[in-house]
């Protein structure tokens, strides 16, 4: 799965965390998450260098897919997570 190329992958929900300084994105992610059903994608928006850290050990501990990230043409991170239970 790793290899799919995210930039085609449709989100169910989008966190635009952009604004926000760690640990904000991952609140907002934790929030998001909440807000789609197992098997869908969250996609995080994050201008935050440490959330492309923090998402996936945050998916592993709580046992979500981490699928990757991608940095969008204005500069922050396009990151996402797929729902597991």
């Amino acid at each position: 799965m790793a290899n799919e190329d995210l930039s085609t992958l449709e989100a169910a929900k989008v966190v635009d965390a952009r604004g926000s300084a760690c640990p904000g994105p991952l609140l907002e992610a934790k929030k998001g998450i909440g807000a789609i059903k197992v098997g869908e994608v969250l996609e995080i928006w994050s201008g935050d260098a440490r959330t492309k850290e923090d998402i996936p050990k945050w998916s592993q501990k709580v046992g979500h897919e981490f699928l990757g990230s991608l940095t969008a043409e204005g500069g922050y991170d396009r990151i996402f997570v797929k729902r597991a239970k």
